[in-house]
């Protein structure tokens, strides 16, 4: 898989110091993550925290604008632990920094409303432009799997189309106007997972692995009845 980068001029300056925790288990990288954010124009970093429990900890206490975690800790995933800080405080920017290049934990984190999903392989200078622009809230990341080739053209797309139940379309709908998995919830009345086992579901059946991609979809398609199961079967 790939992760193509958001392109930005090294001249442009940041506005804005903002504060960043790092979760990370290993000492080491949380130390090279460090230096590459405090060697950087418009980032300190203020804490770090080596598993779930003393991250969340952290978050309270530092109120930090942007939190960087590793998929894998020791007392939880950092999907979940990506979940809940995004619950408790959807000011803060949440970011995957991962080892591990895996269709399946982008997909999670992606419907766990994570603002990105970047690679520890990233060079640094790639790893903090895609950073700052996640903090100006632009919709940076593209996530190309490994076997896509290029996309069908519209008529393809529209013959092969895949069937989304009803439910799964106003989700799609809601996220192209930008809606947050919390403001879905409770737009829909249904629980933040619940929005989120919709949006794994949406990811598998088009083949997306971004929202950003998924609301492209949304623009470029017209949820026509015939790609809409019928509305009863799913709640």
């Amino acid at each position: 898989m790939s992760i193509a980068q958001p392109r930005g001029t090294d001249h442009e300056e940041p506005t804005a110091t903002r504060r960043v925790l790092v979760v990370d288990d290993h000492a080491l990288l949380r130390a090279g993550t460090r230096r590459i954010l405090d060697d950087a124009d418009g980032f300190t970093v203020v804490g770090e925290a080596e598993d779930g429990d003393e991250a969340l900890r952290a978050v309270a206490e530092l109120q930090p604008d942007v939190v960087l975690v590793d998929i894998r800790l020791p007392t939880t995933n950092g999907i979940d632990l990506a979940r809940q800080i995004i619950s408790d405080h959807p000011d803060i920017t949440v970011l995957i920094l991962s080892a591990y290049d895996d269709e399946h934990y982008v997909r999670a984190a992606l419907a766990a409303g994570v603002a990105g999903y970047l690679l520890k392989t990233t060079p640094s200078d790639e790893l903090i432009r895609s950073i700052r622009a996640a903090c100006d809230g632009l919709n940076l990341l593209q996530l190309g799997l490994s076997g896509h080739g290029e996309k069908a053209d519209d008529r393809m797309a529209d013959e092969y189309a895949p069937r989304l139940t009803a439910r799964e379309q106003e989700v799609v709908r809601l996220v192209a106007r930008g809606m947050a998995n919390k403001a879905i919830a409770t737009h829909l009345g249904i629980s933040p997972r619940t929005v989120e086992g919709h949006l794994n579901h949406v990811f598998d059946k088009l083949g997306t692995t971004s929202r950003t991609e998924l609301v492209h979809y949304a623009l470029a398609n017209s949820f026509t009845r015939d790609q809409v199961d019928d509305p009863g079967t799913t709640p």
